[in-house]
């Protein structure tokens, strides 16, 4: 049943006199709709009490009393029972929630918060209860809580105390805080309890009973100034040096012009004057520290502290002047480089994700990740590493941190955490000489081994270029963010749809692989032992529109079961830098036309009216270019002459019936086919 009520001593975090809601649906008739029995205390995600997404008070189970609330479904999009409460845009102050919830044996549960007061705007929080027993608190403007665990299949209590003033967000299972984080949006005004899940296969099943809220409001003192957060963008690791970014807020009516700030960890301390401000009441700014701290092994807090606001000395509220953040940095193993493949492709409207996602991990990880963006159906595929992620993935975006499981790009971070921490069987090191008027770069990949091993282990090249650029259409990117059509994404949200290719670089773009998407057969003898160092080449001629300058060198050790084990990155500086070794050269006697760029690329693909046939050719050569069905009927045939360099022909398929056809490419000798399908 419904209750308005003013309590004290709830908990002890909440203040006396706060504005108290309670809810144990005991009054209510079960096998009905809950919303129209509440008298206005619950609505719907369309506000339409008692439609489709209001939700039956249950009789099943219970805490307390005899009802309950049960959600459940089956759906990959989720619903359609779509719960919400209302709080009232809150911003200041303390809010506490808490509810029981049973969450049965192999579902999941979900619930939000809703940022403003129109709903659907942005989504402050999501958590989601993982059909695994763990808990996963997050939202797409960098919020990563995981680590909590909750009982399967048994009533427990869920709290989560948010403390508004110093952006200090606490989660407590059965009274028990499980751990505590700063939420870039720092503001709620409702509650929205969907059933969803994040993993296949979909299947989300909980009961909520006895739904507990009480709000505690905050008068702002004359002059106050709160650390409102802490975080820096470098990743969780130990060894890394971060750059702490504090957020300082007005909550007080005077406008602060002036503080001092102190950042402490692990006894040292980063001290900053600010000045010049004219920071309105409850507005906030954040401050980069000009420092850094190295992040140890050991868990440990990083607390920041504001002070002398308005040269002054102190402010009108001790209470909100230091942020702690606890910090258990994770210690990657000795030697270790992670890998995160991403199968991407310019016509691809969801595939800014992949870019955003990767482009953080390289930020954060750059000392430990190898990201590589594999390109399909535009002008930067590599037909190899295509194919061979192709056949790997089941959609456009898709990700593969170290060969591993297909997961979406926004979730490499997770993989990569987990596979950072295995000790790998070799440590890599990529070598190379470098002849700027011939574009011959050689390179050399070298193993040495941690632990003895076989030959079933492999060793891979990877060439990948950062800002590339283009013209025409097949550099466009597809963009189902444009106008902010699907939430924020890294600057994707203000960009047009497709983003033209004048306004569009890639990163991480993958180039070559050598000698194929698995490694070298005979990569090392029939017995390894530890200690032990063997190498593979591999010569590239790099054509001119690369930019050397951008390439990296990925070399790749594959394990027996064809995962990724361990990888090295090296630029072309730092590979000429560490010297070329002599070894085992995996591109001798391979096909020309294969070995760089596969030289030749069509796109876009599928196709309607036209298919562009893209052209790297090193050496002039008599060019034709024929298309066939999938029976080999020739359909079309053309005879181009002597051409060389960079060449695009374009061929008219608007009269091509829809189906599967080959572009058969000859040059002099040497002839190659791509599979198209016209739409």
């Amino acid at each position: 049943m419904k209750k308005q009520l003013l309590t004290l001593g709830f908990l002890s975090s909440i203040a006396a006199f706060g504005q108290t809601f309670t809810d144990n649906f005991d009054s209510y008739t079960a096998g009905q709709k809950l919303c129209p029995q509440s008298g206005g205390a619950w609505t719907t995600w369309s506000n339409a009490p008692g439609g489709n997404e209001d939700v039956l008070v249950s009789g099943a189970d219970a805490v307390s009393g005899s009802n309950s609330l049960y959600f459940s479904t089956s759906s990959q999009n989720g619903g359609p029972v779509d719960l919400v409460r209302n709080f009232g845009v809150l911003n200041t102050g303390q809010f506490d929630m808490d509810f029981n919830i049973k969450v049965e044996t192999g579902k999941a549960g979900y619930f939000n918060f809703q940022r403003n007061a129109t709903i659907g705007q942005v989504w402050a929080m999501d958590c989601f209860f993982n059909d695994n027993g763990t808990i996963t608190i997050n939202n797409q403007n960098g919020l990563n809580f995981t680590g909590a665990s909750y009982p399967q299949n048994t009533w427990f209590n869920f709290h989560i105390a948010i403390n508004f003033n110093t952006n200090n967000w606490e989660v407590f299972i059965d009274n028990v805080s499980v751990g505590s984080f700063s939420n870039p949006i720092n503001q709620i005004a409702s509650i929205d309890i969907f059933p969803t899940d994040q993993n296949a296969p979909y299947s989300c099943g909980y009961f909520i009973d006895d739904f507990h809220t009480v709000i505690t409001p905050y008068t702002l003192p004359s002059v106050n100034a709160a650390v409102n957060g802490l975080s820096f963008d470098q990743g969780m690791l130990a060894g890394n040096a971060v750059t702490p970014k504090v957020v300082v807020r007005n909550l007080g009516t005077t406008p602060i012009t002036s503080f001092e700030l102190d950042v402490d960890y692990n006894g040292n301390n980063i001290h900053q004057s600010v000045t010049g401000l004219n920071l309105a009441s409850l507005a906030t700014t954040t401050v980069t520290m000009t420092g850094t701290l190295t992040l140890t092994g050991t868990s440990m807090p990083m607390v920041a502290t504001v002070s002398n606001v308005n040269n002054a000395g102190a402010d009108m509220d001790a209470n909100d002047d230091e942020l702690s953040i606890d910090l258990s940095p994770l210690t990657p193993a000795a030697g270790k480089m992670v890998v995160g493949e991403e199968g991407t492709g310019t016509w691809c409207q969801w595939c800014p994700r992949g870019a955003v996602f990767m482009d953080m991990m390289e930020e954060k990880y750059s000392n430990y990740w190898a990201g590589i963006a594999v390109h399909n159906g535009d002008p930067m595929v590599v037909t190899t590493y295509d194919d061979g992620i192709g056949g790997l993935v089941s959609g456009y975006p898709s990700a593969l941190v170290d060969r591993m499981s297909v997961i979406d790009p926004s979730e490499m971070e997770a993989d990569f955490l987990t596979r950072v921490q295995v000790a790998p069987k070799a440590s890599i090191e990529n070598g190379a000489t470098w002849n700027a008027t011939t574009r011959e770069l050689k390179v050399s990949t070298s193993a040495t081994f941690l632990s003895s091993a076989t030959n079933s282990y492999k060793l891979g090249i990877v060439l990948t270029e950062d800002e590339v650029t283009g013209t025409g259409s097949g550099y466009s990117q597809s963009n189902a963010y444009a106008n902010n059509a699907a939430g924020p994404m890294g600057g994707f949200e203000s960009l047009p749809n497709p983003v033209p290719a004048a306004q569009m670089v890639y990163d991480h773009v993958a180039r070559a692989i050598a000698p194929s998407f698995t490694g070298a057969a005979n990569s090392f003898p029939a017995t390894v032992n530890t200690g032990e160092t063997h190498t593979i080449t591999a010569t590239f001629i790099i054509p001119a529109s690369w930019d050397e300058t951008k390439i990296h060198i990925v070399g790749l050790l594959f394990n027996p079961q064809g995962k990724i084990d361990n990888a090295g990155k090296a630029t072309i500086t730092e590979a000429v830098t560490n010297g070329f070794v002599a070894g085992t050269d995996v591109t001798a006697g391979l096909n020309d036309l294969d070995q760089i760029d596969d030289l030749v690329q069509v796109y876009p693909n599928p196709a309607t009216t036209t298919v562009s046939v893209s052209l790297q050719i090193k050496e002039q050569s008599e060019v034709s270019v024929s298309v066939t069905d999938i029976a080999g009927k020739e359909i079309s045939s053309k005879n181009y002459g002597q051409l060389n360099g960079a060449s695009v022909i374009t061929i008219n398929t608007s009269n091509t019936p829809a189906g599967v056809y080959f572009v058969n490419v000859k040059m002099n000798n040497a002839v190659t086919q791509k599979k198209v399908i016209i739409q």
